[in-house]
């Protein structure tokens, strides 16, 4: 198959060529549209106290909006045009895709929408030809003043699971209890499952204890233990990105909403996922 644009030979996975972006339009089967609607939950700013110790660090983000849960296997595929994960089921999370995928995703869907992408490397917004290995990752900038979709921040993915504004302080994403609200280690039988089988939490968001970790857009680094800061995404630089709540194999420990973990953008496991975030342009600080 070749690109209508600019002629280029594109593989069968593509659903935009890398060259130039132009999307690659492929037959559907009869009566088939397929549904990449995902499901976003308005979060209105505030602050918190984020992470476990006390008095902690007072953070402050402002308004944003987040998938009600991970990205399934059923969108990721409709998007991107394969589907990576181990643990097959198209309304389980998306796993066994890296952070560098992630992106990829996001700006691939923020085009499918019409929306501008958050994402680029130099003048590249069509980021699915370069290889996650490659070093050009080290200068993949996030435009936060852009209305597409991206990975949220820590600070949002953690203040987003502890409620918002209602400040919940249950250990877990909607209860301290946490069977009634997480697959995890003791109750998955090994494997994910379907997304919002759990109950959710106050804001109506489903999974963020449990079933698959979750990238995140920053950097792993250590948080200080007090001090204020407003909307925080991370150090410039680092080794890792950070992941956040836990999955189907953890214990109930690594499934809090205040725990944090990292791994190599490069890295891929079955037991780790995505969800996305957009910014509302007129919040933005």
């Amino acid at each position: 198959m070749n690109c209508p644009n600019c002629k280029r030979e594109v593989g069968a996975e593509f659903r935009f060529c890398p060259s130039c972006g132009t999307p690659i339009l492929k037959e559907a089967p009869v009566n088939h549209i397929p549904d990449r609607k995902i499901d976003m939950v308005n979060v209105a700013g505030g602050t918190f106290i984020m992470g476990r110790e006390l008095p902690g660090r007072t953070v402050a983000v402002v308004d944003f909006s987040i998938s009600k849960t991970p990205i399934t296997q059923k969108q990721y595929e409709t998007v991107v045009g394969i589907n990576p994960s181990k643990l097959k089921g198209s309304n389980r999370p998306v796993e066994c895709v890296n952070w560098c995928e992630a992106l990829i995703f996001c700006n691939a869907l923020s085009i499918h929408e019409g929306l501008h992408p958050c994402y680029s490397i130099g003048n590249n917004v069509v980021l699915s030809g370069f290889d996650a290995s490659s070093p050009v990752w080290k200068r993949v900038e996030c435009n936060f003043t852009s209305g597409g979709y991206r990975l949220p921040t820590e600070a949002e993915w953690e203040y987003a699971a502890r409620g918002g504004i209602s400040h919940s302080p249950a250990q877990y994403a909607g209860s301290d209890n946490i069977n009634k609200v997480a697959w995890y280690g003791e109750n998955s039988e090994i494997t994910t499952h379907d997304v919002a089988m759990r109950a959710p939490n106050a804001l109506g968001l489903y999974d963020m204890s449990g079933n698959v970790a979750e990238w995140c857009w920053d950097f792993m680094w250590d948080l200080p233990v007090t001090g204020n800061a407003l909307n925080p995404r991370g150090p410039d630089i680092g080794t890792m990105r950070v992941k956040r709540g836990g999955s189907w194999l953890d214990d109930p420990f690594q499934c809090t909403v205040f725990f944090r973990s990292g791994s190599a953008p490069t890295g891929k496991s079955s037991s780790l996922g995505f969800r996305v975030a957009r910014s509302i342009p007129d919040r933005i600080l």
